[in-house]
């Protein structure tokens, strides 16, 4: 009986613990590819308690500085992935970071890439929601999309940061 009595107490005691395990995160991913379907890119966004982290691995690309924005439709459509639509900007702010009017949620810091082709982004977007409800959700019904153009973002000049041609594209999709 003891023995019996320990088990079960073991196993409640277990799952009680398994309960107390929050859900894993909201989280989006991307595989950026240029109009050759070349993939050169990798894009990660998660959801955390103040907006959304985005981290984006690029391998690939030719060295230099690269405009990244977030763009308002789920498509990537090749060669000038116009399909993607305007940079996501549900506040309808301006452009850039240093803009006085701006900046808006698909505004990213440029992405710089190496020597040997590769570089990363990490960048976090305050009030910003991934899924649900809300004004300010990334993932709606038409989807949303990364993308990197040819030159930096001077991070003033609306709408695009003087930015240059979309050069590759990923689809977010969740999960």
């Amino acid at each position: 009986m003891r023995l019996r009595h320990a088990i079960l107490v073991s196993g409640m005691v277990g799952l009680s613990a398994c309960a107390t395990v929050p859900p894993p995160a909201p989280s989006a991913s991307a595989a950026i590819a240029d109009a050759a379907v070349r993939t050169v890119a990798r894009a990660k966004i998660r959801q955390g308690p103040n907006g959304l982290s985005v981290h984006v691995e690029a391998a690939g690309l030719a060295p230099g500085t690269y405009g990244v924005h977030l763009h308002a439709v789920g498509r990537c459509e090749v060669p000038a992935f116009a399909s993607a639509g305007p940079h996501w900007n549900p506040t309808a702010r301006q452009h850039g970071r240093d803009n006085p009017a701006g900046s808006h949620m698909g505004d990213l810091p440029n992405l710089t890439i190496a020597a040997d082709g590769r570089g990363t982004l990490d960048f976090d977007l305050s009030g910003a929601a991934l899924t649900g409800p809300g004004p300010n959700v990334l993932l709606d019904a038409d989807g949303a999309a990364i993308v990197i153009h040819a030159q930096p973002d001077d991070y003033r000049t609306d709408p695009s940061g003087n930015s240059g041609a979309r050069i590759a594209c990923g689809v977010l999709a969740a999960g």
